[in-house]
């Protein structure tokens, strides 16, 4: 089922966005070669309790950690842990707020200082790629034009997007229907209507779209050890267009 949010409920679903937004923009001044990844989970967390919020994904599906931290060639779920960051690296960091019962989800990829110039360039397709498919989130147009605008502008550029995993619906619980493919036609799935509120997430692989799940049954990493980059907003579809609403 699509649920339709009413103004009020979208502006519920604001507020939580926010708060990660809030947590992503607390969290950058950690990212430095040194830090391990339970740290950053752990400030992330403090965070958003702080802020008389939940982490949603503690515990979701059995997921062990309030965030999911991704190095490198990981795309998505990393589970935070001892591994430290170091120089060069590239760590997305994908987050989940409840707030009076309303789910936000986003993600951002950072740099860990001297990033190579083709990764660097991966992250600006990646993030220009969910700018393209949001302005596509208005009401008569369909997912397959989400989709199919993050696939021309990654394919333009020789990357790949991840086809295992989707964008979807967010709001009364962190996962809800539509899925959202990186990859698809235009005019074709689910019309897109005034009140839906979708977690859009690009999901591109430099090599191969073929990922694997590791033996942790949740880090999901590229099956050619090629870096990949993740970036996600919750955005709501209005009478205006669409509307960011993971943003401060």
């Amino acid at each position: 089922m699509i649920y339709i949010k009413s103004k009020s409920e979208i502006q519920k679903i604001r507020e939580s966005s926010r708060i990660i937004a809030e947590a992503l923009q607390f969290i950058e001044k950690f990212i430095a070669p040194g830090i391990d990844t339970r740290t950053l989970d752990r400030e992330i967390e403090s965070f958003i309790l702080n802020k008389k919020a939940r982490p949603a994904f503690k515990g979701l599906y059995g997921f062990p950690a309030a965030t999911c931290i991704s190095i490198n060639e990981e795309v998505v779920h990393g589970i935070p842990g001892k591994r430290k960051l170091v120089e060069g690296d590239i760590v997305g960091i994908d987050v989940g707020v409840e707030l009076d019962n309303y789910f936000g989800d986003a993600a951002k990829t950072f740099m860990v200082g001297n990033v190579s110039p083709k990764v660097r360039h991966l992250c600006q397709v990646t993030e220009k790629s969910l700018e393209l498919c949001i302005s596509q989130c208005r009401s008569g147009k369909r997912v397959g034009d989400i989709s199919a605008a993050v696939q021309t502008h990654v394919e333009e550029n020789s990357y790949s997007v991840v086809r295992d995993l989707v964008g979807h619906g967010v709001g009364y619980k962190p996962h809800e229907d539509p899925q959202i493919p990186n990859f698809g036609k235009k005019g074709k799935g689910p019309i897109l209507k005034e009140g839906m509120v979708l977690a859009i997430e690009p999901m591109v692989n430099m090599g191969t779209y073929k990922v694997l799940i590791d033996n942790d049954e949740w880090t999901v990493r590229t099956m050619d050890g090629l870096p990949s980059a993740h970036y996600e907003h919750t955005v709501a579809i209005t009478e205006n267009g669409p509307v960011i609403l993971s943003v401060i």
